[in-house]
C-alpha cells in the first residue's frame, strides 16, 4: 500500500516482507522480481538496490501498540528495526547513503517506554546525519475510518530543503501535543535537527462510510436475526441508546461494531459490543492478539442487520482501488488490509513533501 500511494512517479526497484502470503499478494499486483520474501535480519547489502532516493520501513507495531505487548523496540517483533536500520547503515559506509528514510508505525511509538523509544529512533537516524520530522496523519482526512499513524521523515543533512516545506512551529493537525512535548525532552543540540514539516490542510473528505458499503458481499454472509439479537445484547446501555437513536432517524443507517473485552461491575472481564453511527469506521485491525473483525450493523426502523466486514470494504476503507486483486481467502485478506497503509494518507505525503525533497536533492539522479 506504500507503493500504491506513493504512485506511479516512483519505480520500486526492492520489497520485502517476511510473510510469503503477503509477498504473494504483492506480486499479484506488481508483476516483477523485486518482492524478496524474507526475514529483514536475512536481508544483505547485495540484495539492495544501489542507490535509491526513498527507504519506507512499516516496521510491526505489536510491541509498540497500546493493545500490543509494549515491549517496545527491544519487542520480538518491532525489534525488526534494528536490523533494517543495519542494512541503512551498511549502504552508508558503501558510499550508497539513502538521502530519505521514512518510518511509518502506530501512534503508540510516541507513548511506548515513556517515549523513550521514540527518542531512540530520533537519535539513530540523527546520529548518522539525517534531519527527522514526524508527522501524526489520520486517514479519517481521506476516508471514512479513523486511523491515526506516525510517519518519520528523514532527511539527509546535505540537502538543501526549501522554505515551503518547512514549518517554524508544529500544526495541531499533523503534530500535536505528544510531539510538542517529546521535542521539549531533546537537549538543545538534537532540536536543532528536529523539522516540522509543512503539509497542507486536505480537502474535506468526500467519502462516508454508507458509500463503501455493499450490499450482498460473498464472503461476508448477513448474520441470522439471532446472531444480530446476541449482538445487542452485548452492548451496555449507552450503545443501545445509539442504535435507538438510529432507528428514530426513520431511515437507512450504517454503523460499526466492534466487540471488546471491558470491566463488569464485578470486576470480571467481559466481552463487550461498542457501536458508532458517525459515517467513520474504527481502525481496521488484523485479526490477530485478540482484536475482534469489524461488524457492520444497518439500522432501518425497526429492522437491524448485521454481519462481518467484507474483505473489499476493507479495501475500500484503506483507499485500495477496487482494480487491486484480493487474495481469495477472507482471512489473509483482512489481515493484509488491517495491517496496512492508508493510500490517500501516502499519497498527501508523497505529494507535499517526499516529491519535493526529492527535487531538492540534486546529488541524485537516478529513478528510486
Amino acid at each position: 500500500m506504500a507503493r500504491l500511494g506513493l504512485g506511479r512517479q516512483w519505480q520500486c526497484l526492492f520489497a520485502n516482507d517476511n510473510s510469503e502470503k503477503k509477498a504473494q499478494a504483492y506480486r499479484r499486483n506488481f508483476p516483477g522480481d523485486e518482492m524478496l520474501a524474507k526475514d529483514v535480519a536475512q536481508v544483505t547489502l547485495a540484495d539492495l538496490p544501489e542507490r535509491p532516493h526513498l527507504a519506507w520501513a512499516s516496521f510491526p507495531c505489536q510491541d509498540l501498540s497500546l493493545a500490543g505487548e509494549r515491549g517496545g523496540l527491544n519487542g520480538r517483533r518491532s525489534g525488526t528495526f534494528w536490523p533494517f536500520w543495519n542494512l541503512m547503515k551498511s549502504m552508508a559506509n558503501a558510499g550508497r547513503r539513502v538521502p530519505i528514510i521514512v518510518l511509518e508505525n502506530v501512534a503508540g511509538v510516541l507513548t511506548s517506554n515513556q517515549g523513550g523509544d521514540f527518542r531512540t529512533l530520533f537519535e539513530v537516524l540523527n546520529n548518522e546525519g539525517y534531519r527527522v520530522g514526524p508527522l501524526i496523519m489520520d486517514a479519517v482526512h481521506f476516508l471514512p475510518q479513523s486511523r491515526p499513524r506516525l510517519f518519520i521523515v528523514a532527511a539527509d543533512k546535505n540537502i538543501s530543503l526549501p522554505n515551503k516545506i518547512l514549518s517554524p512551529e508544529l500544526c495541531d493537525l499533523w503534530h500535536g501535543k505528544s510531539l510538542a512535548r517529546i521535542h521539549q525532552t531533546l537537549p538543545p543540540e538534537r532540536r536543532d535537527d528536529w523539522l516540522w514539516w509543512r503539509l497542507p490542510v486536505p480537502p474535506p473528505r468526500s467519502i462516508d462510510l454508507a458509500d463503501i458499503i455493499e450490499d450482498c458481499p460473498p464472503d461476508a454472509p448477513w448474520h441470522t436475526s439471532a446472531e444480530t439479537k446476541r449482538l445487542l445484547a452485548m452492548m451496555s446501555d449507552i450503545n443501545l441508546a445509539k442504535v435507538k437513536q438510529a432507528q428514530s432517524l426513520g431511515r437507512r443507517i450504517v454503523g460499526t461494531v466492534y466487540r471488546r473485552t471491558r470491566f463488569g461491575e464485578n470486576g470480571r472481564s467481559e466481552q463487550r459490543a461498542e457501536a458508532r453511527f458517525d459515517q467513520i469506521s474504527g481502525c481496521l485491525r488484523t485479526p490477530a492478539g485478540g482484536s475482534s473483525r469489524q461488524i457492520i450493523l444497518i439500522v432501518e426502523g425497526d429492522r437491524i442487520q448485521s454481519r462481518l466486514l467484507s474483505a473489499r470494504e476493507a479495501a475500500r476503507l484503506m483507499g485500495v482501488p477496487d482494480s487491486y486483486k484480493l487474495p481469495e481467502n477472507y482471512n489473509e485478506a483482512y489481515h493484509l488490509m488491517g495491517d496496512g497503509l492508508a493510500v490517500p494518507a501516502v499519497s498527501w505525503l508523497e505529494k507535499n513533501l517526499l516529491r519535493k525533497i526529492v527535487q531538492a536533492d540534486k546529488r541524485h539522479t537516478e529513478a528510486a
